[in-house]
């Protein structure tokens, strides 16, 4: 491994700095964004990326839901960091689970880019929308959570598993007649350069979306300070605590990927607003509620140092530490409203029904 150099002006040592990412396509595009930033606000270094296969590459004849492995796509990645292979790993922060090993931190989560979930279409339904599909449409989904939302808004669909990257699905989708559309993460699809494949947008109105979703996440060692204040610099002071909220709310209620859980955040005037949901499976069972809190904090407030503290495995030196506090309990209080009022019965049928599945 590169030995750290003298101390370049900008306090970071001149040296190489070893990205690690999936090898996917859309992975690699998420990688070279972060470190185009990194290139830019640290001309000195160079930045090495190191591709690898995760386990939820490799295992794509199953629905990610019924692995029920939590870290499917970082645990590879994480071994990497624990070995000091790589110094830094970027990740969709929606496939980071709310609570880190020991020894990592999200030293920084990106802008996000737009959270919701849109429709592509076979080419021969091109220019509907899924309230125009014949009767019995088969549509393409992994995910639990937008299986369970879109059965009770669009009864007469049916709703079938799919697997792989991006590429992929779109390939099983346009080569064969099996699906009439695929559900996808419009973040992806823009990422790819792909946005003119999108027939529909789901507002929150139809479909909540995934905790983190649209987030990019870049995982460090805890206790690398040099890493940890580089990369720092990548927060996005709105999205933390957007997702800080939703990975509270998911934490609290121990969701995951074999759970449909979904929220919505926005953050206007200094108020952030959750809303966040549970579903049956099939979607006929559900709660949804909405909370708001202040985090109009600002940076000059705060009382001594407090750099290293986590919130639901989010490091950020550079935002309120005040102001995340407000967004961790704004999720915590959210889940355990939907708690009280029955989510736990509604999240344990769930997490059975697909066990039995």
């Amino acid at each position: 491994l590169t030995r750290l150099l003298p101390q370049g002006e900008n306090g970071v040592g001149s040296r190489v700095v070893r990205v690690g990412t999936r090898r996917s396509q859309l992975a690699r595009i998420q990688t070279d964004s972060v470190v185009e930033m990194l290139c830019e606000l640290y001309p000195d270094l160079r930045f090495e990326i190191v591709a690898m296969s995760t386990t939820g590459d490799k295992i794509l004849d199953t629905a990610l839901s019924k692995i029920g492995e939590k870290s499917l796509f970082t645990k590879e990645l994480e071994n990497a960091l624990e070995r000091n292979e790589v110094d830094l790993v970027v990740h969709s922060l929606k496939d980071l689970p709310t609570s880190l090993p020991l020894g990592f931190t999200i030293g920084a989560v990106c802008k996000r880019e737009n959270p919701l979930d849109a429709v592509v279409f076979h080419p021969k339904n091109c220019g509907k929308t899924l309230s125009l599909l014949p009767e019995k449409s088969v549509i393409g989904t992994s995910s639990l959570r937008r299986a369970a939302q879109l059965k009770m808004k669009f009864p007469q669909l049916e709703f079938r598993d799919i697997r792989g990257n991006l590429n992929t699905r779109l390939k099983k989708l346009d080569e064969k007649e099996d699906f009439s559309a695929v559900i996808l993460a419009a973040a992806g699809l823009k990422r790819m350069g792909w946005e003119n494949r999108i027939g529909q947008l789901l507002s929150p109105e139809d479909c909540l979306y995934a905790v983190g979703q649209g987030a990019l996440a870049v995982e460090v060692r805890a206790k690398d300070q040099e890493i940890l204040n580089m990369v720092s610099a990548l927060h996005d002071t709105d999205t933390v605590l957007c997702c800080i909220a939703e990975r509270a709310f998911m934490k609290r209620l121990e969701g995951g990927c074999s759970v449909p859980v979904a929220v919505n955040t926005v953050l206007k005037d200094g108020q952030l607003y959750l809303t966040g949901a549970v579903y049956s499976l099939d979607g006929s069972d559900s709660l949804k509620e909405t909370m708001q809190t202040s985090v109009n904090y600002s940076q000059q407030n705060e009382d001594g140092p407090n750099d290293d503290v986590q919130h639901v495995g989010i490091t950020a030196k550079n935002v309120p530490g005040r102001a995340q506090d407000a967004a961790e309990n704004l999720g915590v209080e959210l889940a355990s409203l939907l708690l009280s009022k029955g989510a736990k019965h509604i999240l344990s049928v769930a997490r059975q029904l697909n066990d039995a599945r």
